[in-house]
C-alpha cells in the first residue's frame, strides 16, 4: 500500500487539476436536443475515482462520527462544494448542520419491588437513567394504540411505570387484530415495534417502560454483555425532553412482577410498588451533517433530497482502518459527481425546475442519526414541501449472488408510499439506463429488513416517497478490506447516472409525485 500521506496528496492535486467532462460556455443557454444525457455524462469513472481514493483512504480513518477523520470528511465535502460555487442550505451560509449527540454509558443501579431486588445484567437490561419511586406498577398488555386496537382504553399511564410485552394480538380465525389479515403489523417486528410502542408510552407521559420479550431478550442482553466487557456506550441524539426510561426484563422478572403476563393480555393496574435508581454519566459529542442546495428555477419551494451517510465504523483495536470504501464512500462521491452535474445544468440555464437538497448525513452507523435528526428536529426545508428522497448507500461493488451478473441495482421502497415515484423509476430506467432493478429486497418479508436500515427511512416514516440504491451487501462489509481499489467503477458511474436521471425527471416534470399510500 503507498503512503497515505502520498494518496492523500495525489488525490489532491487530481481533484484540482483533471481535466474534467463539463458543458463548455458556448453551450450554455443554447437548446440542448436530450439535456439529461448530456448533464449526466459530466459523471465520469475518472472522477469517482479521483474522489474516493481521497475520501476512503487511510487518512480519514474510517471517518468514526465525531472522531477526527469524520471532522476531515465534513471539510472534504465542503471543499467539494464550495468548488463548484454550489451554496450551502442553511440561509447562513454554513455547509455544517450540527447534529447534538451523546454516548449514554451505561448506568449503575437497581431496581426493585417490594423486598424484591432486580440486578442489572442479569434481570434486567437498560441503557437509561432514571430515578422513580411508584406506588402501583400499570400493566398496559402489548402497549399498543391503533386504529383497530387498542391497550389504553380508559388506562391512564402518565407519570407511571407501565409494564408491556412484545408482539401483537390475534383474533380467535388466528388473523392480527390490527391489520385483520394474517400478515402482522409493524407492532410485532422486534425494533419498528419497540420504537412505536416507546413513542406512544412516551407521548402519554410514561416515566418508565418495563418491556418483557422473552424471544429477543438474549439479543438485548449480549449488546449490554459487549459495552460492559469493553466500558463502551451508545451513541443517540441528544435529547432534551425527557423519553420515558426504557428497560427490557428478563423472563424471571416478568413472572415474579406479574406471574399472568403471558396469557393475559387485559390491560390493568397492578397494586405494587415500583422503585427504579439508575444513574449513568453521558459523554457529549459533536457531529455535523453537510447540506448543500440548489435552488429550483420555477418550483422553488418543492425539494427533491439526494443522500447518502458521510461516516463509517472507524478504527478496530488492532489499529486497522475501515476505509469504507463502498459504504458509503461510493454514495458519498456519487452526490458530488450528481450535484456537479446538476450545477452544470443551471449554470446553463437548464432548470433544475424544483430544488435539489443534497444532504450528507453524519451517525447513520450509530443508527441513523443524522437523517433521524434532519427529519425529526431540524429540517432545513419543511417536509411537507419535499417531494422525495433518494438515498444512495453501498453502490460500487457486487452482490456475490450476482457474480457474472453485473448490469443490476437493488431498488428498495420504490413503491411503499408512491405509485407515480414507482412507475417513474423504471420508465426513467427504461429510457436511459436499461440496468435491471432487482426487487429482492424490497420484499415486506425481506428478514435482512433493509428498508429500516439506512437513511431513507426517516423521510419515509414521515410520509416522504423514498428510493433507497443499493448493491447489497460482500465479504468485504463493515471491515478493513474494504477499500476504492475494489470498486466497479464503471458501475458506479452507471449507478450515479440512474439517481441522477431519477431526480432530474422528479425535478423537472410539470406535476410533483403524489403520496397514494400510507407509511409503515
Amino acid at each position: 500500500m503507498q503512503n497515505k500521506l502520498s494518496l492523500l496528496a495525489l488525490g489532491l492535486f487530481m481533484a484540482c487539476n483533471s481535466s474534467q467532462t463539463t458543458v463548455t460556455e458556448s453551450q450554455e443557454n443554447k437548446p440542448i436536443a436530450d439535456p439529461a444525457k448530456t448533464y449526466a455524462a459530466t459523471i465520469t469513472e475518472s472522477e469517482l475515482r479521483e474522489h474516493l481514493f481521497t475520501y476512503a483512504s487511510d487518512d480519514f480513518e474510517g471517518r468514526e462520527t465525531g472522531k477526527e477523520g469524520q471532522k476531515k470528511a465534513v471539510n472534504y465535502l465542503k471543499e467539494q462544494y464550495q468548488q463548484m460555487q454550489i451554496p450551502a442550505a442553511q440561509a447562513d451560509g454554513n455547509y455544517f448542520q450540527e447534529v447534538p449527540l451523546e454516548i449514554t454509558k451505561l448506568p449503575e443501579g437497581s431496581v426493585s419491588s417490594g423486598a424484591q431486588t432486580y440486578t442489572m445484567g442479569k434481570d434486567f437490561i437498560t441503557f437509561s437513567s432514571a430515578e422513580i419511586n411508584a406506588d402501583q406498577l400499570v400493566y398496559a398488555g402489548y402497549g399498543i394504540e391503533d386504529t383497530n386496537y387498542s391497550d389504553f382504553e380508559s388506562l391512564d399511564v402518565a407519570g407511571k411505570v407501565v409494564l408491556i410485552k412484545a408482539g401483537e394480538p390475534m383474533a380467535e380465525d388466528k388473523t392480527y387484530r390490527v391489520s385483520g389479515t394474517m400478515q402482522p403489523s409493524e407492532w410485532g417486528k422486534m425494533s419498528e415495534g419497540l420504537a412505536k410502542k416507546s413513542e406512544v408510552l412516551t407521548a402519554k407521559g410514561a416515566k418508565a417502560i418495563l418491556f418483557y420479550d422473552p424471544q429477543n431478550y438474549s439479543r438485548f442482553k449480549r449488546s449490554f454483555d459487549y459495552m460492559s466487557r469493553n466500558n463502551a456506550g451508545r451513541m443517540g441524539l441528544k435529547q432534551e425532553d425527557e423519553n420515558a426510561a426504557l428497560i427490557v426484563i428478563s423472563k424471571d422478572m416478568a413472572n415474579s412482577l406479574y406471574p399472568e403476563i403471558p396469557e393475559n393480555n387485559k390491560a390493568k393496574v397492578l397494586d405494587r410498588p415500583v422503585t427504579i435508581n439508575l444513574k449513568s454519566e453521558n459523554e457529549q459529542i459533536s457531529s455535523e451533517n453537510v447540506v448543500a442546495f440548489i435552488k429550483g428555477s420555477e418550483k422553488p419551494g418543492e425539494y427533491i433530497v439526494i443522500s447518502s451517510h458521510l461516516d463509517h465504523i472507524g478504527v478496530n483495536d488492532d489499529g486497522k482502518i475501515n476505509n469504507g470504501a463502498d459504504d458509503d464512500g461510493s454514495g458519498t462521491v456519487a452526490m458530488l459527481e450528481i450535484a456537479e452535474a446538476f450545477k452544470a445544468a443551471a449554470k446553463a440555464g437548464n432548470g433544475p425546475k424544483r430544488s435539489l437538497v443534497f444532504l450528507h448525513v453524519t451517525g447513520e452507523e450509530k443508527g441513523l442519526l443524522g437523517s433521524q435528526y434532519y427529519t425529526d428536529f431540524d429540517p432545513i426545508f419543511p417536509l411537507a414541501n419535499t417531494v422525495a428522497n433518494l438515498n444512495i448507500d453501498m453502490i460500487g461493488r457486487i452482490d456475490p449472488k450476482r457474480d457474472g451478473d453485473r448490469n443490476y441495482i437493488y431498488l428498495i421502497g420504490s413503491d411503499k408510499l408512491s405509485t407515480d415515484l414507482h412507475q417513474l423509476s423504471e420508465a426513467v430506467n427504461d429510457k436511459y439506463s436499461q440496468m435491471e432493478l432487482d426487487y429482492t429486497y424490497n420484499d415486506e418479508n425481506d428478514p435482512n429488513r433493509f428498508y429500516y436500515r439506512s437513511d431513507h427511512y426517516n423521510f419515509a416514516k414521515n410520509n416522504i416517497p423514498i428510493i433507497f440504491y443499493f448493491n447489497g451487501t460482500h465479504a468485504d462489509y463493515h471491515r478493513h478490506t474494504d477499500t476504492p481499489d475494489k470498486i466497479n467503477y464503471d458501475l458506479l458511474k452507471n449507478r450515479a447516472q440512474l439517481v441522477f436521471y431519477t431526480a432530474w425527471e422528479l425535478a423537472n416534470r410539470e406535476q410533483r409525485i403524489t403520496v397514494d399510500k400510507a407509511a409503515k
